[in-house]
């Protein structure tokens, strides 16, 4: 499938090479790593793929920049950023765009993101000139005690795929509102976005050294050498509980100060007393968002059994008239999959979902033909013992198990070792504050299919991770907190 000249246009303006003190290079091996477009399969650029080397020449630039980056006056820093968020907004059509080519969101979607992704940018903005301190007396009477906040240092940043800009500007606007410079590696599968964030933030005014992109297909050789680094300082990752348990080793070495934003298996709670209307269109948001690729997403749907039948039914119908095709077209509701592992592993879900006595409501299977696309899908009547139940699904797949009571419904949500978010649908406000004292996440939708803002403080409990990103407590991910005791003489 020929590009159009509009995609080849806004691809040639993105570059090609390592981000590596505010100079874009080749790889010191010479190699490059393809980027394809999941909704054809088709090649749609080739990047320098990083060395270890490498690596360490952009942690080398991010050292050099760092006490002029940290001594730089909060105001000018503040600037920099609203200048990003500025330019963002006018760029608007190009990230989204950029987005659904490399990933295969809709493109609508896609611009959902970039306002999305953009409020970090004008938030943070605003807390890097708000950063308090503290001076009081001492209980003894003896001396004042000062309380300060001190950037961190440089930044190691590990991004996914699914959000490519959002979790770029998520890690990257705290980090620079409070001092702190950045070495980002983004996903292979989608690096094109976080290459043209970084050309945007140049042009805002983000001094040499200070961010630098380095993508690369050997993720593991690349972080293992920068966590074993004295020098860094913070590692902050988003992706699978797996390779964070890994990286959280190896940052153990250095102790470093990390934030972790890790797998989710979102329960989403429909009572019998719900607005079903509100809960349907809060179940295909929470599900159908950025093709189920999302770690917020519904992935167990826990409806009454008083009114799962009719709720399913409706569910089924919004399905089952989903538009599906490439993201960069306008007007698709389903775009691909980001990969043929992704299909495959979605495929797999829904096969062991019916083994175990589950139904099909609407779709179940992949689509034949280029790209990476499976059926938006409803499933019926899970099994607790569905692998659906204990695994995070990162596809077009909406699976629902009936409960009884509201103590089964508490059970069944709190069942899994990750606490994420998790999304309740009552009109009992009792019940609902019953439901924020008793459910194991981080985040809640009550009565809402989307928790997600900036002014938020984003991040999960048990194995979904540790640390915020989002709201006042984002920026403090970044800043050390340094006491002095000054004696009354």
């Amino acid at each position: 499938m020929a590009l159009k000249p509009n995609e080849q246009a806004l691809l040639d303006s993105v570059q090609s090479g390592l981000g590596i003190g505010g100079k874009w290079e080749p790889s010191t091996s010479g190699a490059t790593l393809d980027v394809q477009d999941p909704a054809t399969g088709e090649t749609i650029k080739s990047i320098a793929d990083a060395t270890v080397e490498d690596a360490v020449r952009a942690l080398d630039a991010a050292v050099a920049a760092q006490d002029a980056w940290a001594n730089t006056p909060t105001r000018e820093r503040s600037n920099i950023l609203r200048r990003a968020f500025d330019l963002l907004m006018e760029r608007k059509e190009d990230f989204a765009l950029l987005m659904s080519m490399e990933m295969g969101k809709p493109i609508a979607e896609a611009r959902g993101e970039v306002n999305y992704g953009g409020e970090f940018l004008r938030w943070f903005s605003e807390e890097a000139v708000r950063v308090r301190g503290d001076y009081r007396e001492n209980p003894e009477g003896t001396g004042n005690m000062v309380v300060s906040h001190i950037p961190v240092g440089p930044c190691y940043f590990i991004t996914p795929w699914n959000f490519p800009l959002a979790m770029a500007t998520r890690k990257i606007a705290p980090a620079l509102a409070a001092g702190c410079t950045v070495v980002i590696k983004p996903a292979a599968l989608t690096p094109l976005t976080t290459i043209f964030f970084a050309q945007l933030l140049e042009e805002a005014g983000v001094p040499a050294g200070v961010v630098n992109v380095v993508a690369t297909s050997k993720s593991s050789a690349q972080s293992s050498a920068l966590l074993s680094d004295s020098r860094l300082r913070k590692l902050s990752f988003t992706g699978s509980t797996p390779v964070g348990v890994k990286l959280l080793e190896a940052a153990a070495q250095n102790v470093l100060r990390t934030s972790m934003e890790l797998g989710g298996n979102a329960p989403f709670v429909v009572f019998e007393d719900a607005d079903l209307d509100r809960a349907v269109e809060g179940a295909l948001l929470a599900k159908f968002r950025n093709i189920g690729q999302a770690c917020t997403a519904a992935n167990r749907i826990i409806v009454h059994e008083s009114v799962a039948d009719e709720f399913a039914r409706r569910v089924g119908e919004k399905v089952a008239a989903m538009t599906i095709g490439r993201g960069a077209e306008e007007g698709n509701d389903i775009g691909a999959l980001v990969d043929g592992k992704a299909v495959s592993n979605t495929a797999r879900l829904v096969a062991d979902a019916i083994e175990t006595g589950a139904t099909i409501v609407t779709g179940g299977e992949t689509i034949d033909g280029p790209g990476n696309f499976f059926q938006p899908t409803v499933i019926d009547k899970l099994s607790p013992q569905s692998a659906i139940m204990r695994e995070e699904i990162f596809g077009p797949v909406l699976g629902i198990i009936r409960f009884s009571t509201e103590d089964e419904a508490v059970e069944i949500a709190n069942n899994t070792e990750y606490g994420l978010v998790s999304y309740v649908f009552t009109e009992n406000i009792h019940r609902g504050q019953r439901m924020i004292e008793k459910l194991e996440s981080g985040m809640m939708g009550l009565n809402t299919g989307l928790v997600s803002n900036a002014a938020a403080p984003f991040g999960g409990l048990k194995q979904s991770g540790i640390g915020r990103e989002g709201g006042f407590e984002g920026i403090h991910e970044f800043l050390s907190t340094k006491y002095t005791l000054m004696p009354r003489t």
